[in-house]
Formats: C-alpha cells, sequence, structure tokens
C-alpha cells in the first residue's frame, strides 16, 4: 500500500469517525415523551387538576406556650398545651411529635451521620456540652384531669400510644413540661450571636410539634438530620415569653401586650412606626445601655398570638436597636415591618436599610402572587445565615447591602413557599427552595428600579453544573442528597426550571396565571409534587411530563446541534437538519444571518422530537447565509454549545 492510500484510507476513516460522535445520540422520544402516570394517583382528596378534592382534609393543632429565657444558663424552659383535632376519616391509635432538638444531643443520628461537617452539626464553645430535651412531664388532659401519657422517644420523634383511639372529628389535649440548652450554632436554624452588648439568641424548633398526618403517607416521621427541613401542621398559637427587662422579644406573631412592657416613648415611637413609609428607630443604639430605656422590674413577659400558622418562632436580646416601618397591602390592610440588630450591624450600608428591604420584599410578593397572610414581618440579625419561620427570619448580622437585600428578601419569600403553601420540606425541598428562589429573581428586578438587578442567565454557562453525572436529581430528599448538590438541587435548578417555564416555553402571562392559582388553592394546605405538576398543566393547557421529568425527575442533560445547512435551489432558501444528542429536548431557538448582516429567527416548538431525533426545517431568504447558531440568546442547558454554530454555506 502506498503511503498516499494509506493516508486517503486514514482520512477516510476519521471522517466516518468524526460523523459518528456528532451523529450518536443517546435520545428517545419514545422515554421522554411517552403516554405517562405521575406516581401519586388521583382520589376524593386531590383531583385530577392539582387541586384539593371535594374531601380533602387536614388535621388542625393548636400551642399555648409559657416559655422563659435563662440567659445566664442559656436555657430555655417552657410549658406547652397541645390541642389536637383528628379531621381524618381514620381513628387514631397513637400520635407522633418531632423533637428537632433532640439532633443536638451527641447520640443523635444526624450528628452521628456527619460530626465534623454537614447541616446537622452544631458548635458550642462550652465544654461538655448536651442538646436535646429535658421533659419533666408529659400528661394527657381530659375534662381537667391530667394522666401520665404513655410515651416513647426515639431520637427525635416522639409517640403517644392512646388508650382509646382518637375519633375521626374528636380533640385530644396533652400537656408538656420541658426544658433544653440553646446550642450556640445549631445546623444554622438557631443559636446564640455573642456581641459587645450582651446575647442575641434566635429561637427556633423550640417546642415539641405534631408530626403531619396525612392523606398520602399516614404519619410522617421523617427523623430530623439537619439538611432536611421541616413539615408541620396549621394551627393557632398563644405564646408568652418572659424574659430580663432589658430584653427585646420579637416572633412571629402580633404583639398583643406593647402598652404593658414597652416605656412610655418606645409606645409612641411603636404606634408612629405603625403609619410610617419610612423607618423609625423604637429602641436606639443609646436606648441599650440606658436603663431609662426599659421596666424597672427584673423581667417582662411578652405576649404574642398568631393565627393559622404552621410554626412559631422568636429572638430576644438586650443588645437590640429595634426599628420599623408601615408596610401596605393591596387589600389597603396595613401592618409592620420591623428589623432588630446590634450596634455592630448598625449604618446606612448595614442593617439600618433591613427594614426599608422587608417593606419592599413584602409588598411587592404581596401585589405579584398573594396578599401577605401574617401580623408582621420581622428581621433578625443573628450568627443563622438566613433562616425563614412565618412572620420572622433570622439572616446574618454581618451582612451588608446588597448581600442583605438577597437574604432578606429570599427568607421572607418563605413566606409563599412552604409558610403559606405547606409543602413537604424534609422530602421536597425543591418545592419550597426553589420555588422561593424563583419569585427572588423577579423581585430583585423590581426592587428600587432595579439597584439589585441580576444578570441574564446564562443557561449554557451553568449547563454542566446543572446537569452533571455528580449533580444527582432533583427529586431526592435533602438529606439524601450530597452536601455539595443542595444549593444546585434544591435552589438553583428548580429556580432555573420555573424561569424556562415562566419566560421561554409557556409565557409570563399563562404561567403566572397558574402559578397564583397553585397558591391559591394550597394555601394553608399540603401539596405533594405531582399536585403541583397537574395544577400547572391543567391551568397553562400544556402537557409538561417531559419537561418535569428532564429537569426534575431525572436528570438528563441537553445537546441540540446543527448538522447540516444546504442550500435549496436558487432562491437562497436553506434546509437546516438538527439532531437532539442527549436524553432531554427543549424548544429550539434558530437565528440566521445572511451575507448582508440581516438577522432572521425562528421559534420550533418541542414537538419537533417527539417522534424522532432528527428534524429537517426549511428558512427563507433571499440572500445567501452566513451564520446559523441555535439559542442565540443562551437560554437552554445545552452542555455542548460549540455544535450549536454552523458558518458559511455550501
Amino acid at each position: 500500500m502506498s503511503l498516499k492510500s494509506g493516508i486517503s484510507i486514514f482520512l477516510c476513516f476519521l471522517c466516518i469517525s468524526l460523523q459518528a460522535q456528532v451523529t450518536v445520540t443517546e435520545y428517545d422520544p419514545h422515554d421522554l415523551f411517552a403516554p405517562h402516570v405521575y406516581a401519586q394517583g388521583i382520589n376524593e382528596y386531590r383531583n385530577s387538576a392539582g387541586e384539593p378534592g371535594i374531601r380533602y382534609w387536614q388535621n388542625k393543632v393548636d400551642y399555648q406556650i409559657d416559655a422563659a429565657l435563662d440567659e445566664t444558663k442559656n436555657e430555655i424552659k417552657a410549658s406547652v398545651v397541645i390541642t389536637y383535632r383528628n379531621n381524618s376519616p381514620q381513628a387514631l391509635s397513637y400520635i407522633w411529635l418531632i423533637l428537632e432538638q433532640n439532633l443536638f444531643h451527641p447520640q443523635s443520628r444526624g450528628f452521628e451521620k456527619n460530626q465534623t461537617e454537614g447541616r446537622s452539626r452544631y458548635v458550642d464553645s462550652r465544654g461538655g456540652f448536651r442538646g436535646g430535651y429535658h421533659f419533666q412531664s408529659v400528661k394527657l388532659v381530659s375534662a381537667g384531669a391530667e394522666t401520665e401519657a404513655d410515651t416513647l422517644i426515639t431520637d427525635t420523634r416522639m409517640q403517644v400510644r392512646l388508650a382509646k383511639p382518637l375519633a375521626p372529628g374528636a380533640e385530644l389535649k396533652l400537656k408538656m413540661e420541658y426544658a433544653y440548652t440553646v446550642p450556640e450554632y445549631g445546623a444554622d436554624r438557631t443559636g446564640i450571636l455573642n456581641t459587645k452588648n450582651g446575647k442575641i439568641f434566635s429561637i427556633a424548633q423550640w417546642y415539641p410539634r405534631l408530626c403531619v398526618y396525612d392523606d398520602v403517607r399516614g404519619w410522617n416521621t421523617d427523623p430530623y438530620l439537619g439538611a432536611g427541613e421541616f413539615y408541620l401542621e396549621f394551627g393557632d398559637f398563644n405564646v408568652n415569653i418572659t424574659a430580663s427587662s432589658d430584653h427585646v422579644v420579637v416572633s412571629s406573631g402580633e404583639l398583643t401586650n406593647a402598652q404593658e412592657i414597652l416605656t412610655a416613648d418606645q409606645l409612641k415611637r411603636y404606634n408612629s412606626a405603625k403609619e410610617s413609609e419610612t423607618t423609625v428607630v423604637i429602641k436606639s443604639k443609646e436606648d441599650i445601655t440606658n436603663p431609662a430605656s426599659r421596666s424597672k422590674k427584673p423581667t417582662l413577659t411578652w405576649k404574642f398570638k398568631m393565627s393559622n400558622s404552621r410554626d412559631f418562632a422568636w429572638a430576644a436580646s438586650k443588645a437590640f436597636i429595634w426599628d420599623a416601618a408601615r408596610i401596605n397591602l393591596p387589600s389597603g390592610k396595613k401592618l409592620m415591618a420591623m428589623s432588630v440588630y446590634p450596634a455592630e450591624s448598625a449604618g446606612p450600608k448595614g442593617w439600618g436599610r433591613s427594614t426599608e428591604f422587608a417593606k419592599a420584599s413584602i409588598e411587592n410578593y404581596s401585589k405579584r402572587w398573594f396578599e401577605y397572610p401574617f401580623p408582621s414581618a420581622v428581621n433578625v440579625a443573628s450568627n443563622i445565615s438566613g433562616m425563614e419561620y412565618p412572620g420572622i427570619v433570622f439572616c446574618g448580622y454581618q451582612d451588608t447591602g446588597e448581600s442583605l437585600w438577597n437574604v432578606t428578601d429570599h427568607e421572607l419569600g418563605h413566606t409563599y413557599f412552604p409558610m403559606l403553601v405547606g409543602s413537604n420540606e424534609r422530602r421536597y425541598g425543591w418545592m419550597d427552595e426553589g420555588f422561593n428562589q424563583f419569585i427572588n429573581m423577579m423581585a430583585a428586578d423590581d426592587f428600587n428600579n432595579g439597584e439589585f438587578k441580576l444578570a441574564p442567565m446564562d443557561g449554557q454557562r451553568i449547563a454542566n453544573a446543572l446537569t452533571s453525572e455528580q449533580t444527582e436529581n432533583v427529586l431526592l430528599t435533602p438529606d439524601g442528597m450530597k452536601e455539595g448538590n443542595i444549593s444546585v438541587n434544591l435552589y438553583f435548578k428548580p429556580a432555573y426550571a420555573l424561569m424556562l417555564l415562566r419566560s421561554h416555553i409557556i409565557g409570563e402571562k399563562r404561567f403566572d396565571y397558574a402559578f397564583r392559582k397553585y397558591i391559591r388553592d394550597w394555601a394553608y394546605k399540603h401539596p405533594t409534587p405531582w399536585d403541583f405538576f397537574r395544577s400547572m398543566e391543567n391551568s397553562t393547557g400544556e402537557d409538561l411530563y417531559w419537561f418535569w421529568k428532564g429537569l426534575i425527575l431525572e436528570n438528563y442533560q441537553l445537546d441540540q446541534a446543527i448538522i447540516d445547512v444546504e442550500k435549496t435551489g436558487t432562491s437562497g432558501g436553506v434546509l437546516i437538519t438538527l439532531k437532539n444528542l442527549k436524553k432531554m429536548a427543549m424548544p429550539v431557538e434558530v437565528e440566521l444571518t445572511t451575507m448582508s448582516g440581516k438577522l432572521i429567527r425562528k421559534t420550533l416548538p418541542v414537538e419537533i422530537w417527539q417522534n424522532s431525533d432528527t428534524y429537517v426545517f426549511r428558512m427563507e431568504t433571499a440572500e445567501s447565509v452566513r451564520k446559523v447558531v441555535l439559542d442565540p440568546d443562551k437560554v437552554y442547558p445545552d452542555i455542548h454549545p460549540q455544535n450549536n454554530v454552523w458558518q458559511g454555506i455550501k
């Protein structure tokens, strides 16, 4: 064989090899577009349109809590009376409660799972710290009489076994006396910040809470391991918190005895803030060390109430600066945005803008999606970097400027997911974090004429981060994900998916109608992922299973390529051949550039991929074609954008 012949054969094989690399595909339209059945069936409790069914039910739980803070011991002592109503059609032989503080016991499952890193860890400088509940008594209350309850504690759960099953429609009362030591840093959700003027206590997961009993899984008793958050019943709260008289206490609920615990000057400023569009200081930096700014009594009891809430959290400190302003809701209702923070955090570039941010955030979300449902919105400067509860959030005390806006808006955005739309965070963290991250994207554009406006999202640049083999899939439980994947899978990827639906697949008008309806339908209720999928599909009129499957149910990748561009006849038109090379599919945006620089665009629906991995179409132009580009705006998560561009003409 001559050298020339050998080279020719080699080049021939190389050509075939390169062609195979271009055209070999993993895409199977019968996988992505096959008729589907969602994992959760429909029934009289949850209907086929993704709405609560005609016999939807959920149980109700009310809490009466009297608590005291011992700042010296870092201890909470409390008594709680829980009233639990069984609205289910089943008699209940036992009830389950979740005891999240038990995570901070050194033999807890969460601690053993990851002792040195991750969200289950706690940090405490005190030697021999042992967290967890210490129960003095657990009693059932009936007709004024109290009897010892038959209980069994397993890690972060308590089972109360009933001598007589709780009948449908019946109630029981459970009274518990308990105490626990607050960890200095508890899984980035509760803790103690030491400041120059005293400790700031951010108190959460601080009372025994009823597990949800629902029509999907029965008792939801997943242990608290740290990464997975919460799934809670709705009910009413009456909470009394006793602390040293030099402390300010803020909480989820409405303060009902301001005139009893505030000085005359503070009460005047507090009432003034209720009517002010700008921030009013209720307790100043100078007041922190001024004995005249507090009662002469050794302690004060702050009284709060909260209706139809899934949770209750609070904060207390003698180091707080306290300011507030009025929030205006679309209905005409007025309420208060408030901030509490140490002197170290004050200033116009720091927490001096916190109340402005909180007010703007709540007013914006109330206008866009659903009116804010709680009596106030409180932002607490804390050693917790960002955590949400109904009506109150904990944010990093060192945050300033844009970072303070972002964390404040994000945590208050959780008002809607999951504080209002009460999904199961322990299992489906993406339904609160991702949905919230999505509405945050628009809020950043809305605030103060775009002061913190986000840059357009580049889907091609982030594609590998979203869909690599290491990323896992969104539907995994938070505790089942690698720690490093939580930010992508719970926050960014579902937010990006909703942005794609709204801006490029469904359109803003149809999407916003559907999303608002989902919020309205499931406010104060417990939707599952399948309810959400059905709700969006029915309201928009689109079969979106291919979309949920590619981005949420599976971790599919997208690679759409230009295979060929051929001139047709003498008119200048071209035939363009596209190929889908990976398992995901998306609509296609094509931009053609003529020799004179004219741009011609064509949008192709996702249905071009329903029955084939290859699509050929014609674009008309009187000129020769210089360039063809797929996804010129880079909105889709294409992992190999190099094959999205064709230049020249045959």
